[in-house]
């Protein structure tokens, strides 16, 4: 999953990102909730994750929420608050997240929270690519699932392919894939990009022939069906 973190002035802004990037998700962090905004207009995202611990920054994040779901276009949002009243939280939901949570709070129901928003998106975008139905990735085991079969691939691997997936049967931008499969890294060299499609390659070929990763000249990759 691509996420857009935007974190507070707060240590527990370090621990959350942390969380997230061992769960193997794709991790974009903003500066700022001002530069949230910019970042969520230049590329999709699945979900964005927007963190308030101090209630001086409540009616900040609350005035930032609606133009923040017109830049992301339809990623689901949860908000995260420090200490908090009902009548507050309802404000954040109302102004637009698709679900709140304040200190202290589970990181595994916030987590599972955000997976279930997904899948629920993913459900009803599926008419969209008919094709992608047939290919599904399991987070939980970190799978790519065809039909009754299932391919073990590394979080590297997972990411790329999750890129890819996003738009079966069209190709996607090679940065794209690097910002998404490598999104810690400041610099990625060609080659790795290229040593990790050929793994997936070798597994494709060795149990779903059918799937195959199509190099698209001077663009990037493109995952199709046959």
């Amino acid at each position: 999953m691509r996420i857009l973190f935007i974190p507070c002035s707060h240590p527990e802004s370090t621990w959350l990102f942390k969380a997230f990037q061992e769960s193997a998700h794709s991790l974009q962090r903003a500066d700022d909730l001002p530069d949230g905004i910019v970042v969520a207009m230049q590329e999709p995202f699945d979900a964005i994750v927007a963190m308030a611990l101090e209630p001086t920054a409540y009616t900040a994040l609350l005035d930032g929420l609606r133009p923040l779901l017109a830049a992301a276009s339809g990623a689901a949002l949860i908000a995260v608050l420090g200490h908090s009243t009902p009548a507050q939280r309802a404000r954040v939901l109302r102004a637009g997240a698709d679900a709140c949570f304040y200190q202290p709070y589970s990181f595994i129901e916030l987590h599972e929270r955000l997976l279930a928003l997904h899948r629920a998106e993913l459900a009803r975008t599926a008419h969209a690519q008919p094709n992608a139905a047939a290919l599904r990735l399991d987070a939980t085991t970190r799978e790519l699932v065809v039909g009754n079969v299932r391919i073990e691939v590394t979080r590297r691997e997972y990411l790329l392919l999750e890129c890819l997936t996003r738009q079966v049967n069209a190709p996607v931008p090679r940065d794209q894939l690097i910002r998404y499969a490598w999104p810690e890294a400041e610099f990625v060299d060609p080659s790795s990009v290229n040593l990790v499609v050929s793994r997936l390659r070798r597994k494709l070929a060795q149990k779903v022939p059918s799937v195959q990763i199509e190099t698209v000249s001077r663009f990037g990759y493109q995952i199709s069906i046959t």
